[in-house]
């Protein structure tokens, strides 16, 4: 069974095309502190359900986007650019 990702610039495509580039968070100031910014790098909430994430199109139009994933169906709810709002989900 193949998993297609849904590129807002290109379609559907494998995700083989794709890079995974990590849950969203928010980046520490630049003046945090030490534990935030261990924090930023090396712990992520991993939650089960609906997770934003980046995504990039490595083998086709080499752009950076969200996807909004179920982590516990691997169901793709909605791509976008960043900088676009957020799409409604159905969930």
């Amino acid at each position: 069974m193949s998993f297609l990702l849904p590129c807002p610039n290109c379609g559907d495509r494998s995700v083989n095309e794709f890079r995974f580039g990590g849950e969203v968070v928010s980046r520490p100031t630049p003046d945090a502190s030490a534990e935030a910014w261990s924090s930023y790098f090396y712990f992520r909430p991993n939650v089960a359900g609906e997770q934003r994430e980046w995504w990039n199109h490595r083998y086709g139009c080499r752009r950076w986007f969200y996807a909004l994933r179920d982590t516990t169906s691997n169901e793709i709810q909605a791509t976008y650019w960043p900088g676009e709002q957020s799409p409604a989900t159905t969930s």
